[in-house]
């Protein structure tokens, strides 16, 4: 009976102590590894080792990219510091954004919130002579930005929310015309219902971008994306191209964050609105107008 008690009592341990080799592992290994180089710098058989890491990254402890690298996951990493887990956001975001820039030719962001700001995280030029770049650690009002805008709608915490939107009237605006704070409450609730949000010239004279948020596994916002250049080539005309693909690369990200959302379901974040009955490029118009009153009233 002892005996039995003994092994009962171990064997949780030994599970344990694997686990954590894996984590400890991968926390070396800042550009992940495959399953077979796992197995053998742990010792622990393959097959084991396999359904260790499937079950983490079920839960978004890791994630696995296409050619079956494994590496921390957000989820994890917010266990630690900050500026942990923000490291570990680029190094998710990041070949996603590099195929964002690919099929759009032009520069893409990633940001956070921090504050009535967002701090841009990472930053992929575009290839173009002509194009419009904010430095990595640059700080914009979120309000005046795609990214802060999609990011603000979709807050859970209205507190914080309103923090934001009462920093409004209270930020100098540096030559810039003020912001409408009743038009830019609607124009939130059009963000959430469009799934992205955009910077008509706002940020800078001659420069547009469109930007959406991407979702943790509990389906709170963590930051967004955004793809910015000159109104010469983000035309009006071609911004259903640029919102449907920032839109699409913001769902890949969370998903890879462990945001399990269904196939063709528009919004992953906790804040919905009632579908509308307009279409899209109605929708899209309205979006538009709505900008552009915010920055020249």
């Amino acid at each position: 009976m002892r005996k039995v008690m003994s092994k009962s009592k171990s064997a949780p341990v030994g599970v344990i102590g694997k686990v954590l080799r894996i984590l400890e592992l991968l926390d070396h290994s800042p550009y992940g590894l495959q399953l077979k180089d796992i197995a053998a710098m742990t010792g622990i058989n393959k097959s084991t080792a396999h359904r260790f890491l499937s079950h983490l990254e079920a839960e978004s402890y890791l994630f696995r990219d296409a050619a079956g690298t494994y590496m921390l996951g957000t989820r994890l990493a917010r266990l630690g510091s900050g500026a942990s887990f923000q490291g570990t956001l680029c190094r998710t975001c990041r070949p996603i954004l590099e195929n964002l820039r690919s099929v759009t030719g032009e520069t893409v962001n990633l940001a956070m919130l921090e504050g009535t700001k967002i701090v841009y995280l990472d930053v992929l030029e575009s290839q173009q002579t002509f194009k419009y770049v904010s430095p990595v650690g640059m700080r914009r009002p979120a309000h005046r930005t795609s990214l802060g805008k999609a990011i603000l709608a979709n807050l859970p915490d209205a507190q914080q929310k309103e923090e934001v939107i009462s920093s409004i009237e209270a930020t100098p605006d540096d030559g810039q015309k003020a912001i409408n704070v009743s038009r830019f409450r609607k124009e939130l609730l059009n963000i959430c219902e469009l799934g992205f949000a955009l910077d008509d010239e706002e940020s800078a004279i001659g420069a547009r971008c469109v930007g959406a948020a991407i979702f943790d596994a509990e389906g709170k916002v963590v930051g967004g994306i955004s793809i910015s250049g000159p109104i010469v080539r983000l035309t009006k005309g071609r911004l259903p191209f640029f919102s449907a693909e920032v839109c699409k690369a913001a769902r890949e990200i969370s998903w890879r964050l462990g945001n399990r959302v269904r196939k063709g379901e528009k919004s992953i974040g906790l804040t919905t609105a009632e579908p509308s009955k307009q279409s899209p490029s109605a929708k899209l118009s309205r979006s538009v107008r709505q900008s552009k009153s915010n920055a020249y009233l």
